[in-house]
């Protein structure tokens, strides 16, 4: 297992070191599903006790990334390709409303930093960088909607299906089209047409979700 690790012996922050280490070792695929997570080897590895490796990985838990078994111990979770596209489903709803109600609030400064992030992902080539350009994009523009809990969901959704979206942008045509429907997006914003950007988000989602569903049903029947 092959990990970002610090020396947190004396890190007042121990176990949020180790958390953040862990998830993004989820997000880009360093740790597989189903792979077992052992205690005393992460408190090893990161030259600290077990006590803060335990709250990580509670923390993980929560959030859906990680499930801890009787006689198993943890594991690095999971989806099915239904409960992916269900995921996603919930995605276009949610985000549909979140752009929605941002629209009518954004002013110059919003729009030219969701368009700095809009072409940074365009230009892009390090595929390891695609996850993080664009949340960077997409909660430029929700940020205006002043809807926290809203937003609050809208990140723990995004973190339960990252290495899924990284994926999706990576192994199908996601990129190019994302590129194409980002600037579709961004242009209804500066129009400050929310129901073409609420309609156009969902598409943008639901067409990630079928080609990803696709591609992870091609790879099962092999």
């Amino acid at each position: 297992m092959k990990l970002s690790t610090v020396n947190v012996r004396a890190a007042a922050s121990a176990a949020d070191l180790i958390f953040e280490a862990l998830r993004e070792a989820i997000f880009t695929g360093e740790l597989k599903a189903g792979e077992h997570l052992r205690q005393d080897a992460l408190a090893e590895m990161f030259n600290t006790s077990r006590i803060p490796v335990r709250e990580a990985l509670s923390r993980l838990e929560q959030q859906g990334l990680v499930k801890t078994e009787r006689f198993r111990g943890t594991t690095v979770s999971s989806l099915s390709a239904d409960e992916v596209q269900e995921i996603f489903e919930f995605r276009a709803l949610l985000e549909g409303e979140v752009i929605r109600y941002a629209v009518e609030n954004m002013d110059d400064a919003t729009l030219a930093l969701a368009k700095k992030h809009c072409d940074a992902f365009s230009e892009e080539t390090d595929s390891a960088k695609y996850g993080e350009l664009n949340r960077n994009f997409h909660y430029a523009l929700y940020e205006r909607a002043n809807r926290p809990y809203h937003l609050h969901i809208v990140k723990t959704t995004l973190d339960r299906i990252e290495s899924y979206l990284r994926a999706q942008l990576v192994l199908t045509d996601g990129m190019s089209r994302a590129r194409r429907e980002h600037i579709g997006i961004l242009e209804a914003c500066i129009d400050r047409n929310a129901e073409l950007a609420a309609k156009l988000t969902q598409d943008h989602i639901l067409g990630a979700s079928d080609s990803l569903i696709n591609y992870l049903k091609n790879q099962e029947a092999k």
